[in-house]
């Protein structure tokens, strides 16, 4: 499966020909990134803020796609939800590898919840703080999860990103296996342990 960053916490995931796309942005609503204009055979979202929820910006197939996904209901803050609402991690599976996508997460993982997701082979995940989850709290549950490929997401980077929120150098200074992988990266079973930046500016 190949994974290819569009920015933000926006990924398309492909196998087989097939495409998906995860949390397009709004037009105009992120600094130093362009507007998206996407071709997939299905679109995910993990809540319906403007930053994750674009459906105008992907054109569909019609194809059926054939990714298997399952959610876990999560919050996109430490309060139940009270101040951001919910939150859905996405967990998609193909041919046999597993991914999971966690959305704007804002809260530790209750142990139920990490056993779902324990066994994958590579996962996306926020790091960048005030909305969501900081980079502290991501790699310690990064680490709890124990997929042997970690992508960060939803950070400030080289001029691009919400200016509230953390730079990914903070999350890549708690990990000691930090790959700069470009755009993309195949995600195949018996990886090698490592935190992944596929970040759209290459």
């Amino acid at each position: 499966m190949k994974i290819t960053s569009n920015g933000h916490s926006c990924f398309t995931l492909e196998a087989d020909g097939f495409t998906l796309v995860t949390d397009p942005y709004e037009d105009g609503c992120l600094p130093g990134l362009p507007n998206l204009r996407l071709n997939a055979d299905a679109v995910i979202s993990s809540h319906d803020h403007y930053d994750h929820n674009f459906l105008g910006a992907v054109t569909l197939s019609g194809r059926q796609c054939p990714f298997a996904i399952s959610t876990i209901h999560t919050f996109h803050d430490d309060t139940q939800g009270s101040q951001r609402g919910e939150n859905l991690i996405h967990i998609i599976e193909y041919g046999g590898v597993r991914v999971a996508h966690l959305g704007d997460l804002g809260h530790e993982l209750s142990e139920e919840q990490l056993a779902r997701l324990r066994g994958l082979d590579a996962i996306m995940i926020p790091v960048g703080g005030f909305y969501t989850i900081d980079a502290k709290t991501a790699s310690s549950i990064a680490d709890r999860i124990g997929a042997p490929v970690v992508i960060p997401m939803h950070y400030r980077h080289e001029g691009r990103g919400f200016k509230e929120i953390g730079e990914l150098s903070d999350f890549l200074a708690l990990r000691d296996d930090v790959v700069k992988s470009g755009k993309s990266i195949e995600i195949t079973h018996g990886m090698n342990k490592q935190t992944a930046v596929v970040d759209f500016g290459g």
